[in-house]
């Protein structure tokens, strides 16, 4: 039976950026996962070009039941930091919007890195492997996978959320910290599109693929000002996204459609010089065309030309297109969420280290715990900077052995 220093279940960001630090470190380090391929989700973030960090990532970006839990590490391993480490391998990179870092090229120049950082002789990384046991030793952890047994000091669990199961996703992390008296706080899909109710989701479809921008504001008035996107099932686009994660089921979100200017004194502008011009034609010149036909279907908007526009209408054409009240039916689920919400409870874990406080030698890092960011690289960097802290507080005790 083989011994380990560290066995890290998962593959992905978090688990092979610690397998690589712990490696640098002198442990002898086994990587397990399930899939066919290292960095599955790298692969498929941002479009193929992985959107890796971001140049504004701070613990505010967060969200988290224990919300100044990931300050210690994002502060220890900053996106400088990876930066620093992209830069090294001469990846060609830019900024998009807001801070987030794209590849130029592709993101499979991200796993190349890291696969490289692996390729350390004291780290194995066993693909296509399942783990059907984890037993607690008197030494530490008896580990099975694909009938094989294996023994470590330190085990690692960066086995992600639930999102995105046509990679391959599982729920063997959340599995393994009940297993171990963890408690798991509530799972949802996050950073994912919204569905719409029947009526107006049938009005709306003929704008499938038009992208305006606007501000989205949850009930709790968290606001996110970014695009929104039409879509056949209802809207997305990454303002929708960034609030998908602070909305509830039945919760109405408020979209300002036009968050650039005021309707109400463009209009008056408008009617100084085109007095006989229909309101659609002068909304068309704002707002996608059709858009401004399903409003007037639905009788938001008057049809009438702008010398005919009376108060109460205007005042109600600017709740409209200011505060358009939208009551999603739900999300598209974990099916294309980019990131699963809730997780291990990190008041259970030290925050320094990622290792559990009930039992010693068990550590989670990654989108397993209960920290979720914002869209736009926020949560890459915590698989790197939670991985960090756990891989610099590993102990080594198969190495001590050795000498």
């Amino acid at each position: 039976m083989k011994n380990f220093d560290v066995i890290i279940l998962g593959a992905g960001a978090a688990g092979l950026f610690c397998a690589s630090l712990a490696g640098k470190r002198g442990l002898k380090t086994l990587v397990i996962d399930n899939g066919k391929k290292l960095g599955r989700k790298i692969l498929m973030s941002g479009g193929g070009r992985c959107n890796f960090t971001n140049l504004y990532a701070e613990h505010s970006n967060y969200i988290s039941t224990n919300p100044h839990f990931c300050k210690s590490a994002l502060a220890r391993y900053t996106q400088w930091d990876f930066i620093a480490l992209v830069a090294k391998y001469n990846i060609p990179y830019h900024e998009k919007t807001l801070g987030q870092l794209f590849c130029d090229n592709s993101a499979q120049e991200i796993v190349d890195m890291l696969e490289n950082e692996c390729s350390l002789p004291n780290i194995t990384i066993k693909l296509r492997n399942e783990v059907t046991e984890v037993e607690k030793t008197a030494d530490g952890f008896l580990i099975t996978a694909n009938g094989i047994k294996v023994c470590t000091h330190s085990l690692v669990i960066a086995t992600g959320g639930l999102s995105m199961p046509g990679l391959g996703a599982t729920p063997i992390g959340y599995r393994l910290a009940e297993q171990f008296g963890h408690t798991i706080i509530p799972t949802r899909a996050a950073l994912v599109p919204f569905t719409l109710h029947k009526p107006l989701l049938e009005s709306l479809q003929v704008l499938s693929g038009v992208s305006v921008p606007a501000t989205v504001t949850s009930a709790d008035g968290t606001l996110f000002k970014e695009n929104i996107l039409f879509t056949h099932r209802g809207l997305s686009g990454p303002a929708i996204l960034q609030i998908s994660s602070y909305w509830n089921p039945g919760e109405y979100v408020s979209i300002n459609l036009l968050p650039n200017l005021s309707i109400t004194e463009f209009l008056a502008n408008e009617k100084q010089q085109h007095p006989n011009q229909s309101l659609k034609n002068t909304l068309a010149k704002l707002l996608p065309r059709r858009l401004v036909e399903v409003f007037q279907e639905q009788g938001q908007i008057p049809e009438c030309a702008l010398k005919q526009l009376n108060h109460p209408q205007l005042e109600h054409l600017h709740d409209t297109l200011h505060q358009w009240q939208v009551q999603p039916n739900g999300t598209e689920g974990y099916r294309t969420a980019e990131v699963t919400l809730g997780g291990v409870d990190t008041h259970e874990i030290s925050s320094k280290t990622m290792e559990s406080q009930k039992i010693s030698g068990l550590y989670f890092i990654g989108e397993v715990v209960d920290v979720t960011g914002w869209l736009g690289g926020y949560n890459f960097q915590w698989a790197w900077s939670s991985a960090a802290a756990c891989a610099e507080s590993l102990p080594q005790i198969l190495v001590q052995q050795n000498d």
